[in-house]
């Protein structure tokens, strides 16, 4: 007498990459900036405080300008003689978050549609998500260079569930930056801030009905 399958409480997994899918990426990339010769916060500076760097990539993260190009115009702006695969040379030490991971593949194994939903930064020279093992890992992949537009647009994820053929309500959105999950929220998605903190993936497991939670 066979049983029924469990109703899983949830049908749908829509991760972010930087900070969800990855380690924290704050550390590398100080300590790539201290082995330049330059301040820790440099890349931080540059990418979100500076005006221009700011605005690069903006247009890095629509798709309005390539990875090699941001790559020079950066470099400039931060005083690196060296501008050939800067992303990929700043990048070198960041890790995958292995826990949650294996909660992607453990929800797509149980029945649960998978998606990732990225602010991207270029493939090439440097695809990011090839490097940490991430490419693939979802059945819906929603990069916002292709997209031409970026969380938080609430258009994103609208796109993002209608590629999984999904309503709001039936699904979970992991995110390391809070004011991405508000546009999430309002359309009924449930939300999980990712914010360093132990236990992100248990807690994630738990809302999805599966093992670990």
């Amino acid at each position: 007498m066979s049983s029924a399958s469990p109703v899983l409480p949830f049908r749908g997994l829509i991760l972010d990459f930087v900070g969800v899918l990855t380690a924290p990426v704050g550390p590398p990339l100080r300590r790539w900036c201290v082995d330049q010769g330059l301040p820790a916060h440099a890349w931080g500076h540059v990418l979100g405080r500076h005006p221009e760097g700011r605005r690069l990539y903006r247009e890095l993260e629509a798709g309005r300008l390539g990875q090699a190009e941001w790559n020079r115009l950066t470099a400039l702006l931060l005083g690196v003689d060296e501008h050939v695969d800067l992303m990929g040379r700043a990048w070198a030490r960041v890790q995958p978050a292995v826990e949650m991971v294996e909660l992607a593949r453990l929800a797509r194994r149980a029945g649960v549609r998978t998606a990732l939903l990225s602010n991207s930064f270029g493939r090439d020279p440097y695809d990011p998500y090839r490097v940490l093992g991430v490419a693939g890992l979802c059945e819906v992949e929603v990069l916002s260079e292709v997209e031409g537009l970026a969380k938080p647009d609430p258009e994103i994820y609208r796109r993002t569930l209608d590629r999984m053929g999904l309503d709001g309500g039936e699904c979970v959105f992991v995110d390391d930056r809070a004011e991405n999950l508000s546009p999430a929220a309002e359309l009924g998605i449930t939300v999980v801030h990712a914010d360093s903190s132990p236990g992100t993936a248990g807690r994630v497991a738990g809302l999805l009905g599966l093992p670990g939670g």
